[in-house]
């Protein structure tokens, strides 16, 4: 592929959806096969994963955006400028129709430590530049910012948050789950999904993936830093626990259904060939290093848990302190505290779905038994698993409640007496609404949560060898278009010091 010289662009630099298609040869802009944007994720020292997928018509029903059943040659470069006048890595992929077009290039050979910018060329067409971030080289501890978030419901409002992502430059992006939300379309909200039914087969699972990624704000946050997703349940359906349903509507086989919003999940998402879906399983649990300053161990807690304790909901359950009981599954639980005890890194970043620090309801016990609270016992030992190994630098990355908080994790949660870790919660980009900053979630039952905040946004952390920085970072509303962000609690947490400080 030549150096170009003209290219797609947004405000900064990168690219986004909703510009003039530039082209070359003899296509026309009508099928200008971009429209999902590009991304990036899973940096290594030497390399990282492109993605983007060819769709011209991205909501047509049958959710192979509008493309043919040929297989399509698509082009890439990687450069060391954004001008592409130094290309260090090209080649080309062929996409197929049983992958919906998608493309996944696991590129390697490059230098650590560095910024790179990509791009494709497919049918005459120039994709959106986008920014990607190899890790460190093992050993450096370079500081490093972080950015996540979780939930962004599209039809709750607009994805101002992702923009604002966009907007820090950050060399690594984490989505805690509900990347989409599987519901019907409703009547009342701001943004009306695609299709209009609750979705279960893959093609609606592909094109419902596919409206979400024409949102320009969330092209933006891919193409400005290679992402680290994992999925909490709307990616399938709400609260579903490993092949347990939610509920019975819409009616079906829920094997198959798994089978295909793993199958949509994987062709929308950057990953590596080691998570590509086998019928309803999919190795989604992986580890990824930073240099010498931490490890993303990054969980999946819905594909190997037990049924929700007691018919699910917030609830007095005895139950849910059953030793038997796994959220995570026996393999991943021995492979999480193996990979802890390895002390790869300075930190631990525990990047998973569910609230994990204990957080009664009311005074005689009721907890919520979708959380960590209705799984007591794996809690636990994994509390004491990274604690007994002499690990004072766990910090565990929350998503799923729509809410901001912020708490430091007991070894005792009754006595309060030691603190063994730090949960950093983040609210969501759009679910719930605009929300309410008066709101207060905060309870004497529970002394060892710190911060609550019912507003939509994102939690930046910047991470050094002595402290990892911490602010949570929000918008005022949502249901009206771009709102400026802004910071209302930050701490920091102290190497070798669990719990949070006041910065």
């Amino acid at each position: 592929m030549s150096p170009l010289t003209r290219r797609t662009l947004i405000a900064g630099g990168i690219a986004s959806a909703g510009v003039t298609a530039l082209s070359s040869g003899t296509a026309t802009a009508a099928a200008y096969p971009f429209t999902l944007g590009v991304a990036s994720g899973e940096p290594a020292p030497d390399g990282f994963v492109l993605w983007t997928r060819l769709a011209p018509s991205p909501l047509n029903a049958d959710g192979l955006g509008g493309m043919s059943a040929a297989d399509v040659p698509v082009e890439w470069q990687v450069a060391d400028d954004e001008r592409f006048a130094r290309v260090v890595r090209s080649g080309s992929v062929t996409t197929t129709r049983a992958w919906a077009h998608s493309a996944h290039v696991e590129v390697t050979g490059l230098q650590p430590g560095r910024d790179y910018f990509y791009r494709f060329r497919a049918q005459g067409f120039i994709s959106p530049t986008g920014r990607a971030v190899t890790a460190p080289a093992p050993g450096t501890s370079p500081a490093l910012t972080m950015l996540f978030t979780s939930c962004s419901h599209y039809e709750a409002g607009y994805f101002t948050a992702y923009r604002r992502m966009a907007e820090e430059h950050p060399h690594l992006v984490l989505h805690l789950g509900d990347y989409i939300y599987e519901g019907a379309a409703s009547t009342t909200n701001v943004r009306k999904h695609a299709p209009a039914v609750e979705i279960s087969g893959l093609a609606d699972y592909r094109v419902r993936h596919a409206q979400y990624k024409t949102d320009p704000d969330l092209q933006a946050a891919h193409a400005i830093a290679p992402w680290l997703p994992v999925w909490d349940d709307h990616e399938v359906e709400n609260n579903y626990a490993n092949l347990v349903r939610n509920d019975g509507s819409p009616a079906g086989d829920f094997r198959a259904r798994r089978a295909a919003a793993y199958k949509a999940y994987y062709e929308h998402m950057p990953l590596r060939s080691a998570q590509i879906p086998v019928a309803e399983n999919m190795r989604l649990y992986r580890r990824v290093r930073w240099g010498g300053l931490a490890t993303f161990h990054m969980l999946d807690t819905r594909q190997y848990r037990d049924d929700q304790a007691c018919g699910d909901g917030t609830k007095v359950c005895p139950e849910a302190d059953d030793p038997s009981r796994t959220l995570t599954g026996a393999a991943q639980e021995a492979w999480l505290l193996d990979g802890m005890r390895q002390r790869l890194g300075t930190w631990d970043f525990l990047g998973q779905q569910v609230f994990f620090a204990q957080r009664l309801a009311s005074a005689d016990g009721a907890k919520s038994m979708d959380s960590w609270d209705g799984y007591s016992a794996n809690r636990d030992r994994l509390q004491r698993g990274w604690d007994a190994a002499g690990l004072r630098n766990t910090v565990v990355l929350t998503g799923d409640v729509h809410r901001s908080w912020a708490s430091n994790l007991m070894n005792n949660y009754k006595t309060q007496d030691r603190i063994v870790g730090t949960e950093l919660v983040t609210t969501s980009v759009t679910s719930g609404g605009d929300g309410n900053a008066t709101e207060n979630g905060l309870s004497d039952l529970n002394p060892h949560v710190k911060f609550y905040k019912n507003l939509r946004g994102y939690v930046r952390t910047v991470t050094t060898p002595t402290q990892v920085a911490v602010d949570f970072r929000f918008v005022d509303r949502v249901t009206t278009r771009d709102y400026p962000v802004k910071t209302l609690q930050s701490y920091v947490i102290e190497a070798g010091n669990p719990g949070l400080q006041a910065p």
